[in-house]
């Protein structure tokens, strides 16, 4: 009979890591007699029955997969030898290069979730290096579509742009609810009004997406056409730079992804 997969998740204390260790928990892919948690302050109140340690070398040298769920900043620091251990990296900028050369393991996954894997609604783009091999690819994407949706990318080059769209979660459009709430107040709606009408906007979209898979370029054009009030409004936006301000905080989102990844 095969041994059940033991998993370490160095850093499950964090609001990443704990939402894909609940997230493996809730698909039945572990069990948490099965898992080997690390945190670096604190003190573990999540996950009964789960190892909890403040020793990574402690937990690597315990388990079959490690995912790494640390700031970026507290990567090189980490110092850990996982030979023979596949990795799964949800750091944003540390290329496949620098994990095997951190790690000691050629098997080698870098990925990007976001804050949605909270809600099972994340979207985790994610890429391999070519000694993962196609039975360990299929159980990372099991991982993922735990987290809500995923998928495996060709390059890099791919990640460090995703890094920047997908990664945001809830930023651009919590950005783009600011805006509208602060107009709205502008003109004399009463604060709480304000957010509770855009939030439940953004909501209410997200959830027509999903039930039906409209594709967003045929939505707007549904309402271009109407020639209504939110014609108007998507008109006025595209004039001032609506398109060219996206575009720009995407290529700096680019940008930083790869600079995030390059020696200081």
């Amino acid at each position: 009979m095969r041994e059940p997969l033991k998993i370490g998740v160095i850093g499950a204390n964090g609001w990443l890591g704990g939402a894909i260790v609940q997230a493996l928990l809730d698909a039945g892919i572990t069990s948490p007699e099965h898992l080997v948690l690390s945190l670096r302050s604190g003190e573990p109140t999540r996950f009964p029955g789960a190892r909890w340690t403040r020793d990574n070398q402690d937990l690597a040298d315990s388990v079959d997969l490690i995912v790494v769920s640390v700031r970026p900043v507290d990567w090189p620091a980490l110092n850990i030898e996982a030979a023979g251990r596949l990795i799964i990296s949800v750091m944003a900028g540390i290329r496949l290069e620098q994990l095997v050369a951190g790690v000691g393991s050629d098997r080698v996954v870098r990925s990007l979730p976001n804050a949605a894997a909270e809600v099972r609604a994340s979207f985790t783009p994610w890429v391999a290096s070519a000694a993962v091999s196609a039975e360990e690819r299929r159980l990372v994407g099991r991982i993922f579509e735990a987290c809500g949706t995923s998928a495996e990318l060709e390059s890099e080059s791919e990640l460090d742009y995703l890094t920047g769209l997908a990664g945001s979660g809830p930023a651009f459009p919590a950005l783009l609810a600011v805006a509208m709430a602060r107009h709205a107040a502008a003109h004399g709606i009463e604060a709480k009004v304000a957010r509770q009408a855009v939030t439940q906007l953004l909501i209410g979209t997200g959830r027509l997406f999903e039930k039906n898979g409209y594709d967003p370029a045929d939505t707007v054009g549904v309402f271009l056409d109407y020639q209504g009030t939110t014609a108007a409004a998507i008109e006025a936006m595209q004039a001032n730079g609506f398109d060219e301000a996206v575009g720009a905080g995407l290529a700096a989102a680019f940008r930083k992804s790869i600079s995030m990844g390059l020696p200081t």
